[in-house]
């Protein structure tokens, strides 16, 4: 069986991009059924919860929708190569969704401060903010310089930072944790932001190590 380990092709153990792809779906079908299904019911009493600051929370969902949904275009090779001009203009409205949903929402996570909200809230909310302006801010200048391969990177820990906002819903409603007290859902989003940078390191490691292929004691094996 020698001509084993020589008929053997490099192969991924899993394809990541579509992995992270369908929990990505997951999440927004998620979010969008458990936590956002009040937007089609005029009289869900939650409404009553965001009229005081309902219109700073519409520009601020507006574009952050446009973030979440449009960011997973900024990855695809395949459109990217075909469409350069489209990834263009996607990325702009990328870069223009995070500077107006990163601000509003830690403006709106304040303003809930005067309704009952702890200050440790609005300083987590701040943070967030923060990370997500400064991770867009650092590739939006990589790509003025030409730089590609860096503003890939900070692209990647932009939208991990974006995700902060599915996840901490997720992990709340999946673990019933949003039932509990306020410092409850301030210690989700904490926990996301420190692990988001670092998730989207492990993924960019992972597509810098390449497929993965069988060699050493597998194709030795193989070969007897």
């Amino acid at each position: 069986m020698s001509t084993f380990a020589a008929g053997i092709k490099p192969f991924p153990l899993v394809r990541a991009k579509y992995l992270l792809f369908a929990i990505l779906a997951f999440m927004l079908v998620y979010v969008a059924v458990h936590d956002e299904s009040f937007l089609v019911h005029p009289k869900d009493p939650m409404w009553q919860h965001y009229e005081p600051f309902k219109w700073w929370l519409l520009p601020h969902g507006i574009a952050g929708a446009c973030a979440l949904l449009l960011g997973p275009m900024q990855f695809s090779d395949r459109l990217r190569d075909r469409f350069r001009r489209l990834h263009r203009v996607v990325g702009r409205i990328y870069v223009a969704g995070v500077f107006v949903a990163a601000p509003l929402g830690f403006y709106i996570q304040h303003f809930e401060e005067r309704m009952g909200d702890p200050r440790s809230f609005s300083i987590a909310a701040a943070a967030d903010a923060a990370l997500w302006m400064i991770t867009t801010g650092i590739a939006m200048v990589f790509i003025l310089k030409g730089k590609v391969q860096e503003h890939r990177q900070w692209m990647t820990r932009s939208f991990a930072v974006a995700l902060v906002f599915l996840e901490v819903r997720v992990i709340g409603g999946v673990g019933g944790w949003e039932n509990l007290d306020v410092h409850a859902n301030e210690t989700i989003v904490w926990v996301c932001l420190a692990l988001s940078i670092l998730l989207a390191d492990l993924v960019l490691q992972w597509q810098q190590q390449g497929p993965f292929t069988l060699s050493g004691s597998a194709a030795r094996a193989g070969s007897s």
